[in-house]
């Protein structure tokens, strides 16, 4: 399943900086916009799996995992 997210860009000097909107924290600077969206959505997989095992941890043991829409 893959989720759209949206990437907020702009051009500052020599850098290209940007942000995933949906995930705080999903950050990046690149010399390039091409590097720049390549950098984000590491960022935000990244994220994802640490909140992802965050949730596992938590949940510790007996859970069941489901997948949902968004």
């Amino acid at each position: 399943m893959k989720t759209e997210l949206t990437a907020i860009v702009k051009q500052d000097g020599d850098w290209w900086l940007g942000w995933v909107e949906e995930i705080p924290g999903a950050n990046a600077q690149e010399r390039t916009k091409e590097e720049l969206l390549i950098s984000l959505r590491e960022a935000a997989r990244e994220i994802i799996a640490l909140h992802r095992e965050a949730a596992r941890r938590d949940a510790v043991e007996g859970f069941e995992e489901i997948p949902i829409a968004v």
